[in-house]
């Protein structure tokens, strides 16, 4: 079967209910909740990747994003338009429930790109200023993965001075914002974990799961390093 059948567009999936979590309690990430920011464009490799992965180790994971004021929106694939359906919003979430997620993610491709408009320029946009409340919160795992670092433009003194990588096209980016970048293909700092390329999602999630394990089996960022295509 081609790949392209495999994600036609067709009825839209609703990400959580298509997919069953491992019950097994020895499962890394038994009753934590994981956040994917999400929009249009999204690299359909990397959040199916994720979908899976997760939940495997027994972990919630859900799709936020900006509902504008509708009860769900359905969302297409950059690569081969496949139809995603999210309903739930970061608009107007409470501490209480963001700090409920063990993790929110920044995915690769053109989300981030999309979910930086704003109304009013003088005016963060609304999925900057989630991810500003999430960097606040030293318990929540910030994880931003290739372009999704253009999410985090507006509010550059977030990652000032801390080291990070992106994507090669955004090197100059980070620089800007006053980043350590740092030519690997993961790296983490603290309660920040960034990766290269959409293409480094399995390694990128990898971390994620050790982090938020609390097992203590950390792989180097550098023994992380992949040969690879550049997204």
């Amino acid at each position: 079967m081609l790949i392209s059948n495999l994600f036609s567009p067709g009825p839209s999936h609703s990400f959580s209910r298509n997919v069953v979590k491992s019950d097994d309690p020895s499962n890394k990430l038994k009753g934590q909740k994981i956040g994917i920011l999400f929009e249009s464009d999204f690299y359909e490799h990397e959040i199916w990747y994720y979908h899976y992965r997760f939940a495997e180790e027994g972990a919630d994971t859900r799709l936020l994003t900006r509902l504008w004021g509708l009860p769900s929106i359905t969302f297409t694939g950059h690569e081969y338009k496949a139809p995603m359906e999210c309903h739930e919003s970061f608009e107007d979430m409470d501490d209480e429930t963001l700090e409920s997620f063990s993790a929110i993610i920044v995915p690769s491709g053109i989300v981030s790109d999309r979910l930086r408009y704003t109304e009013d320029i003088n005016k963060l946009p609304p999925a900057t200023k989630f991810l500003q409340r999430a960097f606040a919160k030293e318990n929540v795992l910030k994880g931003i993965i290739c372009h999704g670092m253009w999410l985090v433009a507006p509010v550059p003194e977030l990652i000032k001075g801390r080291p990070v990588t992106c994507h090669n096209n955004l090197h100059g980016d980070v620089v800007n914002m006053g980043a350590i970048y740092t030519d690997q293909d993961v790296v983490v700092d603290g309660d920040l974990v960034t990766a290269r390329t959409g293409n480094h999602c399995h390694l990128f999630a990898k971390q994620i799961i050790e982090i938020l394990s609390g097992s203590g089996n950390y792989v180097k960022p550098q023994e992380l390093c992949v040969g690879g295509n550049i997204r």
